[in-house]
């Protein structure tokens, strides 16, 4: 599929209805699909991602849909085969519509699995089989419930299948506070669950918060605000863990560091500007990057110490076998982010950021801005949401998840594969002046082995 143009003839008509009462329009066409694509220089690969139709989609990289599935992902998850018994085409989705979106924090209860390629739910854990057994989704339970804190458990935003069957979830719940501004808190934890759906292992970032590295200013200002609300009676969102992973086999485990251990995890706060790994043996914080930081450095010379990063997504060790394995990826959306509020901009712009760090110096060894693919930085910009991953050929996939837009970028800057999601919200006759979005909150880059054998793929040059 080829760029093609997707005409919102609905919203032109919504906005002449409403030429009284709306200030501004929304374009009413958008480019959509592989602007360009140079198979050359590009990894070729599947790319899966849950678009804002709530399916998820496999394409090739000429943006042929290859499969897709009725259900949507937070996020979506391929599955290694080796984790699945030998079975290709399998992935982890949400089996019910939480009402999830870029604001990330659903209230309602959902229901997550392991989808095989025919759209077969062949594992599932949530909704109210979980809350009967564990006390860990649905309505609130009894203060004996599995978390200990009388509050129903939410899976969000991540989770991974691990080596030895069970699977990792970020969750969320409700907990009732003293000495917050707040009354009541929403906390971030972790969840290991076994096939047969039991809890094995549980982490909770409230027990946790003087690890995190925050300074004496900053914690009494957590403490006394509300965040983005101005009702304390309605749970504050306080750190927003918008990602988790398991740092996996790296050199620095192997040269002695025992801060990453494979088994280990790590996870980002997206309120908090911080990243951080969680040892599994003792729940501990034993590595932290941020919450504070030097403002961005203009020039933008590396190496250097990192500097500002605000709001940040997708932050994960780069795994063995890639080129720059052993560091840090993580996707820099410089939104309003920090307690307080960081001070925001690359190069004197509003922009976003993919930084590549090494995690024992603590210096950032390559990045990616506009400016890197001869453009302002703020032809790259996404406030929330979207991430980046290193590919086998040294280039990196990056999800500018705002704007649906995915780009496949050189080491040195150069865009080899451009795509602009055509899967858009659905306009709502009861709310014309909905916004219509393409957002996409991840995207994976996917082997052509992981699917089924005869999938189709195409690898034509397309010219941008």
């Amino acid at each position: 599929m080829a760029t093609k143009i997707h005409k919102l003839a609905f919203l032109s008509l919504a906005i002449t209805a409403l030429s009284t009462s709306v200030s501004h329009a929304s374009p009413s066409i958008f480019p959509t699909g592989v602007t360009r694509y140079d198979p050359a220089k590009a990894y070729n690969s599947y790319v899966l991602f849950s678009g804002s139709d709530k399916k998820t989609h496999l394409i090739d990289l000429n943006g042929n849909e290859v499969h897709q599935w009725p259900n949507q992902g937070f996020p979506s998850f391929y599955i290694d085969p080796q984790l699945a018994n030998g079975a290709q085409g399998h992935v982890l989705l949400q089996l019910s519509d939480g009402g999830i979106g870029g604001a990330g924090n659903t209230t309602e209860a959902q229901s997550i699995g392991e989808v095989d390629w025919e759209g077969k739910v062949v594992w599932q854990w949530g909704g109210a089989k979980a809350q009967d057994a564990y006390g860990a989704y649905g309505a609130p339970v009894a203060s004996s419930d599995a978390n200990g804190y009388g509050a129903s458990v939410k899976q969000h935003h991540d989770w991974r299948r691990l080596p030895n069957g069970n699977t990792v979830i970020l969750i969320y719940y409700v907990k009732p506070v003293k000495g917050f501004k707040a009354e009541k808190l929403l906390d971030d934890g972790i969840y290991e669950i076994n096939p047969k759906g039991e809890v094995v292992w549980k982490w909770l970032a409230y027990d946790h918060l003087n690890e995190f590295g925050f300074s004496k200013a900053s914690l009494k200002l957590l403490h006394e605000t509300l965040g983005r609300s101005k009702d304390n009676t309605k749970p504050f969102d306080y750190l927003h863990f918008n990602n988790m992973s398991v740092v996996g086999p790296n050199k620095w485990f192997d040269a002695g560091d025992q801060r990453f251990n494979p088994d280990n995890l790590l996870i980002d706060s997206r309120e908090a500007n911080f990243t951080a790994i969680i040892e599994r043996k003792t729940g501990k914080v034993v590595w932290h990057l941020g919450p504070d930081y030097e403002p961005v450095n203009i020039d933008g010379k590396v190496p250097r110490p990192v500097d500002q990063i605000s709001g940040q997504h997708d932050a994960h060790i780069i795994p063995k076998g890639l080129p720059g394995e052993g560091n840090l990826l993580v996707f820099d959306n410089q939104g309003e982010a920090g307690y307080p509020f960081a001070v925001l901009g690359v190069g004197g712009q509003l922009g976003s950021r993919v930084l590549e760090i090494d995690p024992t110096k603590k210096e950032i060894v390559w990045q990616y801005t506009g400016v890197s693919s001869g453009r302002p930085n703020y032809t790259f910009y996404s406030s929330y949401i979207s991430s980046a991953r290193r590919l086998p050929n040294g280039n990196t996939l990056i999800d500018e998840g705002m704007n649906g837009r995915f780009l496949q970028v050189t080491n040195k800057g150069e865009i080899v594969w451009e795509y602009i999601s055509p899967y858009f919200t659905q306009p709502r006759a009861d709310d014309p002046q909905k916004v219509i979005s393409n957002t996409v909150y991840r995207a994976q880059p996917v082997p052509y082995e992981w699917a089924p054998a005869g999938t189709p793929h195409s690898e034509l040059p397309i010219k941008g």
